[in-house]
């Protein structure tokens, strides 16, 4: 069974220049929860002064009807956002990280190694919370800054959050640019140090390899991907990058090559419907 990680709240709003009220965002979780959807990544307990849109993680978290089964995640920093995330009652904690140096001081102003440094005691909060832990590899194929990244850099990478006990680990092609035969050559490596079952793949569809990267990651034995109805996201630190791949086309393009999803289309395009009058979105 095909495992999508709805991330529409959370990665999808966190870069809308527009003001998306909190009761907008709690409709859109609600709507998700009926999809079959087996994750929402719900929000980011971030400072505001970052992420002034997610500002509102808490209130959400608290408001949000709970479907039995769905896990309902947040993205958590330090230890601060740690204390806020268990007080909301978070049921899975991720972390952020990079394998390109730039890209990770512009995002988060520090280095790879300070990042991980920084998430250590959250990494240890959650599990002793009993909690499980995603981590976040960003531009692990091509960086907005770097160019081109070696698939060792994501493979070493991703190896220091397995070895501080990261459950799984979401490779992120930021930009977009990813091609399937990038996705070949860094999962050839990755599958060869950690497996396959640890392992979600996190397009984005700047350059339209989205779909056909999934179906690759796929092909090779990878059965997890992040997605966001509507299509909505990007990153404020890698310019040009467009939304994250459809949820909605997504689940069709498995569908149609006879993957089983579990995810209902029309529940899919009714949540769609929730968030696309508040951001504009097309029909």
């Amino acid at each position: 069974m095909i495992r999508i990680v709805e991330v529409g709240p959370r990665d999808g709003l966190q870069n809308e220049a527009r003001t998306v009220s909190t009761q907008t965002k709690i409709a859109f979780v609600d709507a998700l929860s009926s999809t079959g959807l087996p994750e929402i990544e719900v929000s980011a307990f971030v400072s505001p002064r970052w992420i002034p849109q997610l500002a509102d993680a808490g209130e959400v978290f608290r408001r949000i009807r709970r479907e039995p089964g769905v896990t309902y995640s947040a993205l958590v920093p330090n230890e601060k956002g740690l204390e806020r995330a268990l007080e909301a009652r978070v049921g899975k904690v991720a972390v952020f990280t990079a394998a390109s140096e730039t890209f990770n001081r512009k995002n988060i102003n520090a280095s790879i190694a300070e990042s991980i440094v920084r998430f250590v005691p959250v990494i240890e909060g959650a599990h002793r919370a009993g909690l499980p832990v995603r981590g976040y590899v960003s531009t692990a194929f091509w960086c907005p800054y770097e160019g081109k990244i070696r698939p060792e850099q994501a493979v070493e990478v991703t190896q220091k959050l397995k070895d501080l006990g990261v459950d799984e680990i979401s490779i992120g092609d930021t930009i977009g640019k990813a091609e399937p035969a990038d996705v070949r050559s860094l999962l050839g490596l990755l599958q060869a140090r950690i497996g396959s079952s640890s392992i979600a793949m996190h397009f984005h569809d700047t350059y339209h390899h989205a779909v056909e990267n999934v179906l690759e990651s796929w092909s090779l034995g990878v059965q997890t991907f992040d997605a966001s109805t509507g299509g909505i996201g990007g990153c404020p630190y890698a310019p040009g990058a467009s939304g994250n791949v459809s949820t909605e086309v997504l689940v069709r393009a498995l569908a149609e090559r006879g993957a089983q999803v579990g995810v209902r289309i029309g529940a899919l395009e009714e949540a769609r419907r929730v968030i696309a009058s508040e951001l504009g979105l097309p029909p």
